[in-house]
């Protein structure tokens, strides 16, 4: 008996192998070369990263679970994809950047090179570009940063920022934008930056400086970069929860740069477009100063571009292809910690009125108007805390909570304490406990303020998606969009 259902077992087995093989040697048909290709990613942003603002907008809703309104939880493809590079598991930004673009990994620091060094490897953006596409370069951090770099330049350091700036002008890429040229510390002057932007103005590139300048200068021009307004000293656009009216922000950066690449497209010579947008370029700072509310806002930012741009795939749905992934995960975050219990209370972040950059800022603010910190008064300081942070009204503080707030306080006022510092942020030590409080309320956890291995989300829709399903890696997302562009990857 036991031999008899061995048999029928192994005849089925064989059966069902063998129709899986025919299956499989049937030929996938090839899908049909995109017109308008959006490609789109979120820096620093892992999967948990994106559940934390779905949570968090349903939480506020008081709903458990996904919410439908979130747009990247409704595109039909939605995979993974893993980050490492050559020098490690664990990327930055200038090395996944660089396979993303290209689809050929390299170690972590360069731009567009090969591992010698020295060979560069060239972009799709600037392969198609040859072809006949109009192309955009965009992202909310600098337009010379790491992942834009890594589409359009080749340098064997991600920080060589004045030679990455110095490349934009000579690809001829339609259209730029980002908060503006960064500088290494060496060369960050002034004059070093207008040169960089006589550079573009040189190359034929109108250079604007805010929304009312790119209305007036850049929408109609021929080609155009777009930056923030002048009066913003900063390396970055805002943040989305700090931003003021006025203020360019990813979604005007985004729509401006469709509208321009559409209408660049309908143009005798060109084939369709190509824009690569780093919607989520600072969603990285967040996460790299464990700020889970800013991070949280970028992401629905990013949420926000992504429904800009289904929008647009829903005029052209047989021509259009979008995909969204990111180049690493930062900071480990967890949704839900041991001391909290099995609950997630995301919602608590609704209280925070600011990213911790700001609440620091409005912090100096404060104490130079009392004439330093060492005449600034703890009332005075805890007032403002309440105030970026909802502490003691909207969310309770215990006493050994804020004993321990007093007491980076005073040694600050002392300078018996140093800065909390991150990559790209310094904070005032009971600035950064505070923020750390926010995180335990939340039931928000973080393993480190660097990147992680973690896997990334890759969310695609538009024609050829279903070849991203399941799980990707950075390097492959690149061969994938490069073969259905007829490129030779």
């Amino acid at each position: 008996m036991k031999k008899r259902l061995f048999l029928l077992s192994a005849l089925f087995v064989g059966v069902t192998l063998c129709a899986f093989a025919k299956k499989s040697a049937t030929k996938t048909p090839e899908p049909k070369q995109p017109k308008y290709v959006f490609y789109l990613i979120t820096d620093g942003t892992g999967v948990n990263t994106l559940q934390l603002a779905e949570y968090y907008r349903g939480q506020c809703q008081g709903i458990i679970g996904r919410v439908p309104l979130f747009m990247c939880a409704n595109y039909p493809v939605y995979g993974v994809s893993a980050t490492w590079c050559t020098s490690s598991d664990v990327t930055d930004s200038a090395a996944s950047g660089t396979a993303l673009a290209s689809g050929t990994k390299t170690y972590s620091n360069a731009i567009g090179v090969a591992t010698d060094s020295v060979t560069p490897i060239y972009s799709i953006a600037t392969r198609v570009h040859e072809m006949g596409y109009a192309v955009g370069i965009g992202t909310t951090a600098s337009v010379n940063h790491a992942t834009p770099a890594a589409h359009y330049a080749h340098n064997r350091s991600r920080h060589n920022y004045y030679d990455i700036g110095s490349q934009l002008p000579g690809t001829g890429f339609e259209f730029f934008a980002g908060s503006r040229f960064q500088l290494e510390s060496a060369k960050n002057t002034p004059e070093n930056r207008k040169a960089l932007e006589d550079g573009c103005a040189k190359a034929g590139y109108t250079v604007t400086k805010g929304l009312k300048d790119f209305e007036a200068n850049g929408r109609n021009a021929d080609k155009v970069v777009m930056f923030q307004d002048a009066d913003i000293d900063n390396d970055d656009m805002p943040y989305w929860m700090d931003r003021q009216p006025g203020q360019v922000t990813i979604v005007d950066q985004f729509r401006a740069e469709i509208d321009f690449l559409y209408r660049k497209s309908q143009q005798k010579g060109y084939k369709g477009f190509f824009l690569m947008n780093e919607i989520g370029g600072i969603v990285d700072h967040a996460c790299h100063s464990n700020d889970a509310a800013a991070a949280a806002y970028e992401v629905m930012a990013v949420d926000s571009c992504m429904r800009i741009a289904f929008e647009f795939y829903q005029r052209h749905p047989d021509e259009t292809l979008i995909i969204l992934t990111s180049d690493h995960e930062t900071g480990g975050l967890t949704l839900g910690r041991q001391s909290g219990g099995y609950k997630l209370a995301s919602d608590v972040l609704k209280y925070q009125k600011c990213s911790v950059y700001e609440a620091n800022k409005h912090m100096k603010e404060l104490a130079a108007h009392k004439g330093g910190f060492d005449k600034l008064a703890w009332e005075d300081a805890k007032a403002q805390l309440a105030v970026d942070f909802g502490f003691w009204e909207h969310v309770k503080i215990r006493p050994n909570e804020e004993k321990r707030l007093r007491e980076l306080f005073d040694k600050t006022v002392s300078g018996d304490v140093a800065d909390t510092k991150s990559l790209y942020a310094s904070n005032k030590a009971f600035v950064a406990e505070a923020l750390r409080i926010m995180q335990d309320k939340a039931s928000i956890g973080w393993t480190t303020g660097g990147h992680t291995a973690g896997l990334v989300p890759c969310i695609v829709c538009g024609v050829g998606q279903e070849q991203f399903m399941g799980h990707n890696d950075n390097a492959e997302i690149a061969r994938k969009i490069g073969r259905m562009l007829g490129l030779e990857m």
